[in-house]
């Protein structure tokens, strides 16, 4: 039997800008790839502005990561081993950077700077949670009382 090929159209991009929306961490995926184990990831992710996404980095070699703008308006964030910023940039599927290519072992996070914001991503599976040596020890955890000011502190990074 042959897969239907699947589309990506506005339809799509609505019914998972609104589960995000609706979704308590204002977040959703939707995935391409069949299961958790399979070789290569490939999906949507929504993010609505509010959501927070505890930097992290992947240890494993084969888990750089690619994100493709396709709506909206998302920063992305590098810091250091410390937490230190190394490098800030915007992503908007019509501005000047529509992508990014994190490499392995890279301490990042995204947040959404407009509503409706939606990226391809694509990394290597199988999906594996995060570690605790992945999650960087000095971002406060997710749902933490600490998190919404860091999180302020991380948009403050892309006020005009």
């Amino acid at each position: 039997m042959t897969e239907k090929m699947k589309i990506i159209d506005r339809q799509l991009l609505d019914q998972v800008s609104l589960q995000a929306r609706q979704a308590p961490r204002l977040r959703k995926n939707y995935n391409f790839h069949p299961s958790d184990d399979f070789p290569c990831h490939r999906l949507l992710n929504a993010l609505e502005p509010g959501t927070y996404i505890r930097p992290h980095r992947h240890a494993d070699p084969n888990k750089d990561e690619s994100m493709v703008m396709v709506r909206g308006r998302m920063g992305v964030i590098a810091f250091d081993d410390g937490g230190n910023v190394m490098l800030t940039t915007t992503m908007s599927a019509c501005g000047e950077t529509v992508a990014v290519d994190i490499p392995h072992g890279l301490f990042h996070t995204i947040i959404s700077l407009e509503p409706g914001s939606i990226f391809f991503e694509s990394k290597s599976g199988p999906f594996l949670p995060l570690t605790s040596a992945e999650l960087a020890h000095w971002a406060p955890a997710e749902g933490s009382a600490e998190c919404a000011g860091y999180l302020v502190r991380l948009q403050a990074l892309f006020q005009d």
